[in-house]
Parts: structure tokens; C-alpha cells; sequence
């Protein structure tokens, strides 16, 4: 049995080129890294902004996937072939974003809502002829799991897609409670193309759980347990898991990425307390400590808030899942 391979969630913020870079450096590269979506616009080119994300030579040596968030044809076919153009052999399209600035559009999971208007459009894309592969990222539906029933009845029209990753939540949850992998488990063999799994994979217990459970499977999908525990993939390929050495050289290398990304120290430091949001979860006892770093105004606060961490909280081989919240 082949398995499945271990890709990294595009997560806005988290998941740009100085994590990926700085990551694939320390742990080794994951499978593939799926960028933070990018929304092409009427005007055929991409943004200087956009640009740092996609420039090959920021990509180097690691396999990255281009995410795009549109619901215009025109705006999708363009911007697949300027990638494929760049040298990307795959683009992914983004059916699952529960934002409200996205949805209101009728974008990323907003789109869920007219299966009708979405086989439409995916008609027009996978019927273009593109010198790329096209995969898509889904949820089970709007508010209700029975929506994925039409769903997959759409998705099931276009067996060439490189593959479908599903996050078994519908927008409604966002990204609280529990995934509804009841409904993932009752599709899976239903799906006529390469299915993807992603949502709530925190161990390596779990990615051990799920590769038994689904086969074949083409990708397990991980965010924000890949940020509390850089090592995961690591550890899930038989490597050791992060020493505390190790944890400390990442953040500084992280850090002094993000320094020089920016040119600005506060707004690197704003990006870091994103990261300690999950990274704190590697530590026992660290949920009290971990508001220093929240708190910190300056690099020195910074600096001596993580050392406290690393020296009064003990690092665990595993992450535990503090970052859930319940349904209301």
C-alpha cells in the first residue's frame, strides 16, 4: 500500500515562503506546501505582493501548490496558465474559506450554495484544455453535512482532477467542534478521483489512524497541528521529534525571516505570537506563560518571554489539541 502524502494546509499568515523555507530546513520538506489563496483579478497579471509568494526562486526545492479564490471563469483560466507559465505543475481551487468577507462574495465556501452555478463553472475550467492540473479544496457543505450529497454528485463529474480535499466541516462550524468524518467515511469510495483528507490531525496517532482507515488516500492535509509541532511530518515518516534545541533555532530563524520579510521588527513580532497561538501547545503547563509573549512590545520582551517557556515548561513529544473550540 502506497501512502498517502503529507502536505501542509495553506493557512493566510502562517503558511507564506519564510515558513515554508524555514521549515523544510529544519524538518525537511514536506510533500507539498498549498499556498494561502490568491485572488486573481480582472487585470491579467499578479500583484508584486502576490509575486513573493509564487516566484520560483522562493520556492526552491520544495514542492509548492497555488491556491486560487475566485467564482469568474476568465479570472481562474488566466491566472492557472500565468502559473503554469511559472513552472507549477498543479493549481488548487478554494471551495472551502468560511470568511465573511469571502463568502459574501460567494467565494470559497460561499460557493457551496449553488452546486448549479459551480458545475458550471468547473465545466469551463476543466473543459479549457489548461497546461496545468487542477485539484480542488472543499467542505461538506453550507450549514448542513446532507448538502454534500449533491456535492459529490457535481466533484464525481470530473475524474481528472488531481484531487479532492475535504475538510468535513460545513461552513456553519468554521473551524470549531468536532470534523463530521462520518460523512467523509460514507463518500470516500463514492468519490471517482483522488480524495485528500484534512481536519483536526493532531498526533501522530492520528495520521497513523487515518492512513489505516482510508486507502487509497492521497494526501493527509495539515495547518495548525504542523504549527505546534513542527516536526509531525518527521515523526510520521519515522524521525525523531523536536528537541528543545532544535524548537529554539526554529523560532529564531523564523523570526529573523520574518525581520527581514518585512523590515519591520513589531509587525514580525505580531507574526510570531500567531505562530506561539499553536506552539505553546508543545509545552506542559505553558497556557498561563504563553500571554507574556502576547503581551510583548519590544524584542527584549519578546526574547524573555520565550525563554521563560523553554525553560520552565517541558517540551512534549506530542502536541495536544488546546487550540479546539466547541460548537455553540
Amino acid at each position: 500500500m502506497v501512502s498517502p502524502l503529507l502536505v501542509v494546509a495553506p493557512m493566510e499568515g502562517l503558511t507564506g515562503f519564510p515558513f515554508r523555507r524555514v521549515h523544510a530546513h529544519f524538518f525537511g520538506a514536506a510533500d507539498s506546501y498549498y499556498l494561502p489563496f490568491i485572488t486573481p483579478t480582472t487585470l491579467p497579471r499578479f500583484t508584486d505582493r502576490q509575486m513573493r509568494e509564487l516566484a520560483p526562486d522562493i520556492n526552491l526545492g520544495i514542492r509548492v501548490v497555488p491556491q486560487l479564490l475566485t467564482r469568474r471563469t476568465e479570472d481562474f483560466l488566466w491566472a492557472a496558465r500565468a502559473l503554469a507559465d511559472l513552472g507549477y505543475d498543479e493549481v488548487n481551487l478554494n471551495l472551502g474559506c468560511p470568511a465573511g468577507t469571502v463568502v459574501a462574495k460567494g467565494k470559497g465556501s460561499g460557493f457551496l450554495r449553488e452546486p448549479a452555478e459551480l458545475q458550471h463553472f468547473l465545466d469551463k475550467i476543466f473543459n479549457a484544455d489548461l497546461p496545468i492540473a487542477i485539484s480542488l479544496k472543499t467542505r461538506l457543505g453550507w450549514s448542513d453535512e446532507n448538502e454534500f450529497d449533491l456535492l459529490a454528485d457535481v466533484y464525481n463529474h470530473y475524474p481528472q482532477m488531481k484531487s479532492l480535499t475535504i475538510h468535513p466541516r460545513v461552513r456553519s462550524d468554521f473551524y470549531k467542534g468536532d470534523v463530521r468524518e462520518n460523512v467523509f467515511r460514507q463518500y470516500f469510495h463514492c468519490l471517482k478521483m483522488p480524495v485528500g483528507y484534512n481536519g483536526d490531525v493532531i498526533t501522530v496517532g492520528d495520521i497513523e489512524k487515518v492512513r489505516s482507515q482510508y486507502a487509497p488516500l492521497a494526501h493527509i492535509m495539515v495547518g495548525r497541528a504542523l504549527m505546534a509541532d513542527p516536526a509531525l511530518f518527521r515523526k510520521a515518516k519515522g524521525g525523531a521529534p523536536a528537541t528543545l534545541e532544535e524548537i529554539q533555532t526554529y523560532y529564531d530563524a523564523l523570526l529573523e525571516s520574518y525581520c527581514v520579510a518585512f523590515g519591520n521588527v513589531k509587525n514580525a513580532l505580531m507574526r510570531m505570537k500567531e505562530y506561539w497561538f499553536f506552539q505553546h501547545n508543545l509545552f506542559e503547563n505553558a497556557e498561563r506563560a504563553v500571554k507574556a509573549i502576547y503581551k510583548a512590545k519590544s524584542m527584549d520582551d519578546y526574547l524573555n518571554a520565550t525563554r521563560f517557556i523553554y525553560e520552565n515548561c517541558k517540551l512534549k513529544t506530542e502536541a495536544h489539541f488546546g487550540w479546539k473550540k466547541e460548537l455553540l
